[in-house]
């Protein structure tokens, strides 16, 4: 063979070794699931709190929606028949489904928990199964690449304040600052050996790291929240349907028949109000009161770490515990500071019933300390127990369980009640608390 034959044999033998060495392209995350905003909720309707928003979005602007309600409301009472419990939790994730479908959202999904009423966040996060309800938030936010969260306050407020709204709020932080991390459910983000065999493992899906996450809240006060993020009127008619979106928001009500509760006039103003946001972080900067898709463009971005866990301070301190204490935690480790300054901390108690009031006793010194607390209240209220005087160890806290009682001359008015305490002769911090005097409908 000639030496121009044997090069040029060599030459093709190269490029068909070359092209048989070509891997085929990485599978893409399965688009059909890809959304602008992940909306999640804590039970069937909660999308309603910010339904005038969305389905203006979804009509101008074709945003994605995609929603994640963390129970399938398996309690309450039942306006439309006579079913309960399971039952009722079937019908209530039909309804949702139609309402939901109604402003062009077909993308849901419903969690494992148990609708759990009251008011303290610790409650539902402990009746769920903490670890095993972020499991499933964290996935599906890898699965739907949000470039948005938006979800309940994470916060304890006077209002309907349902612990499973606040519940899930924390879930949905957390897993905005997880789910861009490898190492936050390894197994999800872990390749299959053979995704198109059977008995596989690995879920495949990608690390996602979304770019901003905002709040609504259930409260019934909303001074709080000005100029603390972006408010949208619900009065601009919808150009598709000719009417106000606030008539869009009673037609998706609509379909909540067995919780309809509201008067006429009930939900005609709750329709009319606008549509409130609190910002709760960017990675992307923009301001807090700008517009929702401000500085947000497709594609991806880098892992973000929250600043995590810090322990308290050196030497003696007394705070309000439960929830309280938990958000001044949670709220620091999640690089969001400044819900801090939102509202001083609040509860309500119906006249005539108690409310419940944990206070912590900090002690990290070295020393055992004794530690006495003076309450200081309005004229009328009593406080169970009595003790004043507490002895705590070093490096260790002291639970305090209070129970309080308003007189029922102060119905549907605010109190302030407030500790104060000293140690070693010497006074330390006070707290305090602001009460309505009050019902919301749910046990604290």
């Amino acid at each position: 063979m000639r030496a121009s034959a044997r090069m040029l044999v060599i030459a093709l033998c190269g490029v068909a070794l070359a092209q048989a060495q070509q891997a085929p392209p990485n599978p893409e995350p399965d688009s059909r699931y890809k959304v602008d905003i992940l909306l999640v909720v804590g039970h069937p309707d909660d999308d309603i709190l910010a339904a005038g928003y969305i389905a203006r979005l979804i009509e101008q602007q074709h945003k994605r929606v995609a929603v994640l309600h963390a129970t399938r409301g398996n309690s309450g009472g039942n306006a439309a028949g006579p079913e309960q419990a399971s039952a009722l939790a079937d019908v209530r994730e039909i309804e949702a489904r139609h309402a939901l479908a109604s402003y062009g959202i077909s993308d849901v999904w419903f969690l494992h928990g148990a609708d759990t009423p009251g008011s303290d966040v610790l409650h539902s996060l402990e009746a769920w199964g903490h670890g095993q309800a972020l499991e499933e938030v964290v996935r599906l936010v890898r699965l739907t690449r949000p470039e948005i969260v938006m979800t309940h306050l994470p916060d304890y407020v006077v209002g309907e304040n349902h612990d499973d709204h606040q519940a899930v709020g924390v879930l949905a932080t957390e897993a905005f600052d997880l789910a861009a991390n490898p190492l936050a459910f390894p197994e999800q983000v872990e390749a299959p050996r053979n995704r198109r065999g059977l008995s596989n493992y690995g879920e495949g899906l990608r690390p996602w790291q979304p770019k901003k996450i905002y709040f609504f809240t259930d409260a019934t006060h909303f001074e709080f929240m000005k100029g603390k993020g972006p408010e949208y009127s619900t009065a601009e008619v919808s150009p598709a349907r000719k009417m106000p979106y606030a008539k869009v928001v009673e037609e998706i009500w609509g379909h909540y028949k067995t919780q309809d509760d509201f008067t006429a006039a009930q939900l005609k103003e709750f329709a009319e109000a606008p549509v409130r946001l609190i910002w709760g972080k960017s990675l992307i900067g923009g301001s807090p009161a700008g517009d929702v898709f401000e500085g947000v463009s497709s594609g991806a971005i880098a892992y973000v770490r929250p600043r995590g866990y810090e322990p308290p301070a050196a030497g003696v301190t007394m705070e309000l515990g439960g929830p309280w204490a938990f958000y001044q935690a949670f709220w620091r480790a999640h690089n969001m500071e400044h819900l801090a300054g939102l509202l001083s901390p609040e509860a309500q108690v119906p006249a005539g019933e108690t409310l419940w009031v944990p206070l912590i006793l900090r002690n990290e010194t070295d020393t055992g300390k004794v530690i006495t607390v003076h309450p200081s209240f309005p004229n009328g209220w009593s406080q169970q127990p009595e003790w004043t005087t507490y002895s705590v160890g070093p490096r260790d806290s002291y639970a305090v369980q209070l129970t309080l009682s308003p007189p029922a001359s102060q119905k549907d008015s605010w109190q302030e009640l407030e500790w104060s305490a000293e140690s070693d002769g010497k006074a330390i911090n006070s707290v305090a608390l602001r009460v309505n005097v009050a019902g919301n409908g749910l046990p604290q």
